[in-house]
């Protein structure tokens, strides 16, 4: 199943992401809950509703994601306001990756759940294609309008029709470090790769391994090789082969692995070596880099705005125990890829309709931007909402970017190639860190595979 053009408007670069300060640290926002005219709660003081619900009394619905943990917590949160609005039961689905695979078992057993909050272009266009998704409605689509720039209602659309509401956004072109490990070494925020190499030996030098790697989840490989390619490469690169019009065998492929070879291939900058971080799933590559005192187990850690959340597990403080840096600049300018979580209907009905119009306003933003670890791609949502102003300088720099944002590379792909634990190219991205010398054979694997998942 092939991606749309429209999708070419979607994998990020934010080019002027470099100058922003993002190491700072602002007060908790107030947190604070009012009631409302109409019975329900808003965070914030002096909030009215920004958004009519239908009455749903006694009307049950499921929403079915992949979050757990804070996540999900924080995530029910907005749930129970729905519920507080409209008088509905709203029950969470834990659902497992490929969320796609999850819903076409429920689908099967007679129990969709009515929404599902759905991580890759390529699924929603899936679930859109099995003629599972319904349209979103009309009071909905007015949210969109209202609150989102074009290119994010284009990526919830399928050949013309809407279909998905982003309700959740990532820029996933940080990397996070451990403030004391980086004093205690002597080492100073990178800008470029070369730099970025030398600072690792720097850290490394001081006793503390520098790089942690959750290479356990494919999908951070993923982000790995997206952000060096798209420095290295460029966005026009980088829109051909999201749309695999250039093949993985390309010479900008070779490029970008041997640069990425240049950190896999020493053992001594990572986290428990390859086989150490193989074993390391994405949650665990955050803590043990924010926990330990002043010698963690890693003092740097690459991964998207949602990080906050897994920091905040420790007792470490973001903007002063934890700071985070610009992924950097392979290329003449530092990349920033987005990606994001897009809610879908599966069942007719007032209550799901309800609830993408919810997921769409500016109210149920507020909720889920004021327990951080979340950004939203919502322009209507004022940045006074996020709890710190590192949260603050990545929204602002999200809805700054507008139509010109670029979306996550495996998620623009096939499920079977670029979103599915221990296949395509999640798998063969494992298996070139443990092995970053086979440059050739791995372009060769991501070809083929490629190549079948894009005719399917």
């Amino acid at each position: 199943m092939r991606t749309t053009l429209r999708m070419r408007r979607a994998a990020v670069v934010f080019t002027a992401i470099g100058a922003l300060a993002l190491t700072g640290c602002g007060g908790d926002g107030d947190g604070g809950d009012k009631k409302t005219d109409e019975g329900g709660s808003t965070t914030g003081k002096g909030s009215t509703p920004s958004v009519a619900l239908p009455k749903l009394d006694g009307e049950k619905l499921s929403v079915a994601a992949v979050w757990t943990g804070p996540e999900q917590a924080n995530f029910v949160k907005v749930l129970k306001e729905f519920e507080k609005r409209t008088g509905a039961t709203v029950t969470f689905v834990p659902a497992q990756d490929p969320i796609v695979n999850f819903l076409g078992t429920k689908i099967a057993g007679g129990q969709p759940p009515d929404v599902a909050m759905i991580p890759q272009v390529g699924a929603v266009q899936q679930a859109v294609a099995k003629k599972w998704a319904k349209p979103v409605g009309a009071e909905a689509k007015a949210q969109l309008s209202k609150n989102y720039a074009q290119v994010w209602q284009d990526l919830g659309a399928v050949d013309g029709t809407q279909y998905g509401v982003y309700f959740k956004a990532a820029n996933k072109s940080l990397v996070w470090y451990n403030t004391k490990a980086f004093e205690n070494a002597g080492a100073s925020e990178p800008k470029t790769w070369k730099d970025f190499l030398t600072t690792s030996e720097t850290v490394s030098a001081s006793g503390v391994t520098p790089v942690s790697v959750g290479g356990a989840d494919g999908w951070t490989l993923t982000d790995w090789f997206e952000n060096v390619y798209l420095s290295q490469a460029g966005p026009e690169k980088y829109d051909q082969l999201a749309q695999h019009e250039i093949k993985w065998t390309d010479p900008s492929v070779k490029d970008a692995l041997t640069t990425l070879a240049q950190l896999f291939g020493k053992p001594s900058l990572i986290a428990g070596g390859a086989d150490g971080a193989l074993q390391t799933e994405f949650p665990a590559s955050v803590t043990q880099t924010f926990t330990g005192g002043d010698q963690p187990k890693a003092a740097m850690v690459y991964e998207g705005d949602f990080v906050g959340v897994n920091i905040a597990q420790t007792k470490a403080k973001i903007g002063t125990d934890a700071k985070v840096f610009p992924f950097p600049a392979v290329g003449a300018q530092s990349p920033v890829v987005t990606g994001g979580d897009a809610a879908i209907a599966l069942k007719d009905g007032k209550g799901a309709q309800a609830l993408l119009t919810w997921l769409a306003s500016t109210d149920a933003a507020k909720i889920a931007a004021s327990q951080g670890g979340f950004i939203s791609p919502n322009k209507g949502l004022d940045a006074a909402a996020y709890p710190n102003d590192v949260q603050r300088t990545m929204a602002k720099a999200l809805i700054a970017a507008g139509d010109a944002v670029r979306f996550d590379m495996s998620d623009q792909a096939p499920q079977s190639f670029g979103g599915t634990p221990g296949k395509g190219e999640w798998k063969i991205l494992q298996d070139f860190l443990k092995n970053p010398k086979d440059i050739a054979g791995t372009q060769a694997k991501l070809e083929s595979e490629a190549a079948k998942a894009y005719k399917s």
